[in-house]
């Protein structure tokens, strides 16, 4: 009886073939990786975290939606490249806060999808007031409705 060898057959068996990695995959990573940095209100602007609550509500949406908004990737087959919209929180110093989302981030990506992110681009576009309630964003849906 003859050792079969995975050399003969083309390598491991692991390593046979091609694994695909969708676009909305890493938003998700991305996504959960920087809202676990402290001083991460949210993700996305105040306007799109409005019309985004109201499309949730509505029957038949996913909630995954939630966890992609603010977040734009570019995946590649070896690299990705990340863009996020964050709303930090009152006091907080920003530039540290970047840095610690970038770390984030780029640890999850390149650790669970295996892609190399070559820059993650942020953007601070709301800061969280200490007085800011959620009752507020609450009336601005209303109005938008």
């Amino acid at each position: 009886m003859t050792e079969h060898t995975g050399a003969k057959y083309g390598g491991a068996p692991g390593s046979r073939g091609r694994t695909s990695i969708a676009d909305v995959v890493v938003e998700k990573i991305a996504g959960m990786a920087a809202r676990d940095v402290r001083g991460v209100h949210a993700l996305g602007s105040g306007f799109a975290r409005s019309m985004g609550s109201m499309r949730e509500r509505m029957p038949g949406a996913g909630s995954g939606k939630s966890v992609t908004r603010g977040v734009s990737v570019e995946v590649g087959e070896v690299q990705a490249a990340i863009d996020l919209e964050l709303v930090v929180d009152y006091g907080v110093s920003i530039t540290d806060v970047a840095g610690a989302v970038r770390e984030s981030v780029i640890s999850a990506v390149e650790r669970m999808a295996g892609r190399e992110v070559v820059e993650v681009n942020i953007m601070v576009g709301d800061v969280k007031l200490p007085d800011e309630d959620e009752e507020d964003e609450g009336q601005e849906r209303q109005r938008l409705q």
